[in-house]
């Protein structure tokens, strides 16, 4: 038997166990106590929602999927026989007895399946991601194939980027800042950081990242995906086990990949499955031989983009103590979008930073700018300054888009005399708003209930086109996502909100997917109407008349566990009064 011992630091892949450590290892058992349970692990109520598919929806999108590989052979067919015009990349004949280039199944995706909603992506624009933007005008003669612009614009409400504080913005206080270090410092800085690409807004920023993140340093990157896929290579390698969260971003599996670790992959936001492949970790050791792992590093998203979920970090944390694992959490979307003080599910989850290993996350959403940051340990920064391939070799980050983090950063710290803790508060009570009204309106929606990332599932790919058409038509910018980048038959359309957005602009999205709904049949949910609203009610009293729905809550109210507990309910759906009363709907 082979036990895991946490005898080193993330600063070195080259951990070795003395002849006592290893003796004392055959004989160290797991302390069941340091764990705590589930329930007493969190301070604030955990609502999450995933709605599972009806057997009629997933039979008719694998009938939808069918049909559409069936046409494109027969497509595919034709254009060999020069029936049909051909396109797409193909083959040279002088090259048809090597290897091919293009893979056979991506090719046939991408020319029968993709290429026929594919106006709907790579969407261009004409203005600043703001809460309005401009999307410029094309049109296709060729199924897509190619595109030709008008040189006209669409003006539409932004719903797609990821601005959750609004600080993708063309005038204020960032905006001035950014323009002033523009004029001093320039552009490009044309060197690597570790040559002479380090400039003092460099170490001014990771300075400020670092107080705003509550850890000992932090160390930042020029680009977000590159923080992942070239970072994690530099903390673990052979002989080391990660286990990989099964929803985790393509940059996290990139660089698990490029580091030549053992992965083991999770069910999503499972601890219990999180559990289980850390204990046979811990008992079994590496394959064959037995030899305890080097090192066990758990993987994780602080909000997941595909799922609008929050990663469950109070258990996590209590199986890496249990366990002596370490913890690399991503928090490119929850870092300014969710806490009481915008700095991520820590802030969120009121834990101590400390107790997180690596904390990874982006400016390209909530400060509105690009790159990445990791902060943790002293001794971990220093380590990644010279062994990292991103900082070694990668051109060191525009001195205006340093500027735009440290202001933004700043104006959420309360720096400098701006405070802009209003736009976090902002976000949760847009977020809740919104949730709240698409479960109302019978939409099945994925996610957290604090989580500002809303996807709608859609299921099938030809609605998936309409969807994203008809709101562009009606002035509403949105995001659809299919496969490969969801199951086959999940495909959703992604709401991002923001501070930014106005009631007004709430309402017109609501009403404008409320009726596209109508129209297309998107309305899947089969939950009762009190079990979808309650975890988004409030002990206030409260009362909202929204398309016929009006709802009124009467003294104290409470909800536990998704459900609704002491208080009185009272909702009125198409003229017909309903009360709720702990958690069970009375007719009158």
């Amino acid at each position: 038997m082979a036990l895991h011992r946490r005898t080193g630091s993330l600063a070195s892949n080259n951990i070795r166990l003395t002849e006592n450590q290893v003796h004392q290892n055959k004989y160290d058992r797991i302390n069941e106590s340091t764990a705590k349970r589930p329930e007493e692990a969190y301070k604030r109520e955990f609502y999450e929602s995933f709605e599972p598919v009806s057997l009629i929806n997933a039979v008719a999108t694998y009938l939808c999927y069918f049909i559409l590989t069936l046409f494109g052979y027969i497509r595919d067919f034709m254009r060999r026989n020069n029936f049909e015009q051909v396109h797409g990349a193909n083959e040279s004949p002088e090259l048809l007895d090597f290897v091919p280039l293009y893979q056979d199944f991506d090719s046939f995706y991408t020319r029968n399946v993709y290429r026929r909603i594919r106006d709907n992506f790579n969407v261009p624009l004409c203005s600043g991601a703001g809460s309005v933007i401009r999307i410029m005008e094309r049109y296709s003669t060729d199924d897509n194939w190619t595109f030709t612009y008008t040189g006209k614009s669409i003006e539409a409400i932004n719903f797609g980027s990821y601005n959750y504080l609004g600080f993708s913005e063309t005038e204020g206080y960032c905006h001035d800042q950014v323009k002033e270090s523009l004029e001093e410092y320039g552009v490009g800085i044309c060197s690597v950081r570790q040559e002479l690409g380090n400039y003092d807004l460099h170490s001014k920023l990771e300075k400020l990242t670092a107080e705003f993140l509550g850890v000992e340093s932090a160390i930042t990157f020029g680009m977000g995906f590159a923080t992942n896929s070239l970072n994690i290579p530099a903390l673990v390698g052979q002989n080391c086990l990660v286990l990989s969260d099964q929803m985790n971003h393509a940059s996290l599996v990139l660089g698990i990949r490029l580091s030549g670790a053992t992965v083991r992959v999770f069910q999503h936001n499972n601890m219990k499955d999180l559990e289980k492949k850390l204990r046979q970790a811990v008992i079994k050791g590496q394959p064959k031989h037995f030899r305890p792992w080097k090192k066990i590093l758990i993987v994780v998203e602080g909000i997941y983009s595909m799922e609008g979920s929050i990663v469950r970090l109070p258990e996590l944390i209590a199986l890496k103590k249990k366990y002596k694992a370490y913890v690399y959490l991503d928090e490119a979307h929850s870092i300014g979008a969710i806490g009481p003080h915008g700095r991520g599910v820590v802030d969120y989850f009121g834990l101590d930073p400390k107790d997180v290993d690596i904390m990874m996350g982006t400016f390209t959403k909530s400060f509105g700018a690009s790159g990445g940051y990791i902060g943790g340990t002293k001794k971990l920064i220093d380590h990644l300054r010279t062994c990292s391939h991103s900082t070694t070799y990668a051109t060191s980050m525009p001195p205006p888009v340093v500027q735009q983090i440290i202001s933004s950063m700043s104006c959420i710290m309360g720096k400098n005399g701006h405070s802009e803790l209003n736009r976090i508060t902002k976000l949760a009570e847009n977020t809740r708003y919104f949730r709240r009204r698409m479960n109302e309106l019978g939409f099945v929606i994925y996610g957290n209930k604090d989580s500002p990332v809303i996807p709608i599932l859609v299921y099938m790919p030809g609605k998936l086109a309409v969807i994203a058409r008809e709101c562009r038509a009606r002035g509403l910018a949105v995001v659809v996502v299919g496969f490969p980048a969801t199951p086959l038959i999940e495909a959703r359309c992604r709401i991002c909100l923001s501070s930014s957005h106005t009631k007004e602009q709430l309402d017109e999205a609501l009403s404008i997917l409320s009726d596209i709904g109508d129209q297309i049949s998107l309305k899947y949910s089969r939950l009762p109407l009190e079990e979808r609203i309650s975890p988004y009610l409030t002990p206030d009293t409260e009362e909202q008349t929204t398309n016929g729905v009006k709802t009124h809550l009467n003294g104290n109210h409470h909800v536990g566990n998704g459900h609704v507990k002491n208080g009185n309910h009272n909702t009125v759906i198409n003229g017909t009064k309903q009360q709720l009363t702990n958690g069970k709907i009375k007719h009158h």
